[in-house]
């Protein structure tokens, strides 16, 4: 298993109660996640539940019951999805990415996974007993090594020929400040021409993630570790006011990074070598589907391997189950952003279809992406 990830954890947890003797080689020196917050989505609960993992899960995490989209200047309300009310048999949570990691690190190493740290890996050579290769000049081989290496994995390489990221013209930041607003259990998007901010609360409510992006042609390093000045993105985010304002005023770290689109792998298993999550399909953030994408490829590849006759079978399997999914979730990522960016004169019109559609449809409206998250990996 290359990568200590979300999917590579849960991967490697799955395994390992079935019986497999599991390595998972991470490069970093302690499994940690830099990252802040995350969305996890009923279809990523859905495999979390069958792990034994949910009631852990709700204790570290907000339970989401709304989300609500704002006006960019004062926060004026336009539309108001209610989970409680129309999605009250599913479970929408905002969880910290180092709680989600930690979570996946214990029940893995409870089960007996072996875990590697400072394994940087350099390639990977497939077969019928695939090789991994470190910078160190020391190798390793395994009866299938697993790629959950991330969006610049060196797993893919192994099975799929270099495919360059296209910039796609916008960037975000992210932070963490003091939930001082009191904000609730919701996501709250403060829509702003070619522009937008996405703010709800972590761990016991007292704080606040923040994910801002703008569209620009400047484009940034595609990196969650760069970092940026808090003053920068007051200054891009200068016209929302209100709580976003408010919010943005709290800021006193920031990452910034660019927002690239990536082709889904053609390969995603072949020669004892598989992909999973990011290292397989990355996906931009706006249908908060990446941990949950992950946790769902995860479960899929486990079962695979457990029905199949033989892994080559296993992954063939593997792949036709998971990739039109990903395709049509990483598609719809990329088509989503749009409407939060609306300028004059159109953002106006737009906003009063979607007030009066809420009003006369909200079912409607809630359910738009029950395709994405009633979808159960586990009962398939």
């Amino acid at each position: 298993m290359i990568g200590a990830g979300i999917g590579g954890l849960a991967v490697a947890q799955l395994l390992r109660v079935r019986g497999a003797q599991v390595t998972v080689l991470e490069q970093a020196e302690e499994i940690s996640e830099v990252g802040a917050g995350l969305q996890v989505t009923p279809n990523g609960v859905a495999v979390l539940r069958a792990m034994g993992l949910a009631d852990d899960l709700a204790w570290c995490s907000q339970r989401a019951r709304a989300v609500v989209l704002r006006h960019h200047r004062a926060g004026r309300e336009v539309l108001r999805l209610d989970l409680d009310q129309y999605a009250h048999d599913l479970r929408y949570y905002f969880v910290h990415r180092a709680d989600l990691i930690n979570l996946l690190a214990d029940a893995a190493r409870r089960a007996g996974v072996q875990v590697r740290l400072l394994q940087r890996v350099s390639g990977v050579e497939p077969g019928s007993r695939p090789v991994v290769h470190l910078a160190n000049g020391a190798s390793c081989a395994a009866d299938l090594v697993i790629g959950a290496d991330g969006v610049h994995s060196r797993v893919r390489g192994a099975l799929n020929p270099v495919a360059a990221a296209k910039f796609t013209g916008q960037v975000a930041w992210r932070a963490t400040v003091p939930n001082t607003s009191a904000l609730p259990a919701e996501a709250q998007v403060f829509m702003g021409p070619g522009q937008h901010l996405v703010a709800y609360p972590l761990k016991d409510g007292s704080l606040v993630n923040l994910v801002a992006a703008q569209e620009r042609k400047l484009w940034a390093e595609e990196s969650w570790s760069h970092s940026d000045q808090p003053e920068n993105l007051r200054q891009a985010f200068a016209s929302f006011g209100g709580l976003a304002g408010e919010l943005l005023g709290a800021v006193r770290e920031v990452k910034l990074w660019g927002l690239f689109r990536h082709p889904v792998a053609p390969h995603w298993g072949g020669d004892g070598v598989a992909l999973l999550g990011d290292a397989a399909h990355p996906t931009l953030p706006f249908m908060a589907q990446g941990a949950n994408m992950a946790l769902e490829d995860a479960y899929a590849l486990v079962e695979c391997l457990e029905r199949a006759a033989d892994v080559p079978t296993a992954l063939s399997a593997y792949q036709a189950r998971r990739r039109a999914r990903a395709v049509r979730v990483v598609e719809t990522a990329n088509k989503n952003a749009w409407k939060y960016h609306l300028r004059a004169p159109l953002s106006w019109p737009a906003h009063q279809i979607l007030r009066a559609a809420g009003n006369l449809a909200p079912q409607k409206m809630v359910s738009q992406f029950d395709w994405i998250y009633r979808h159960d990996e586990t009962a398939l």
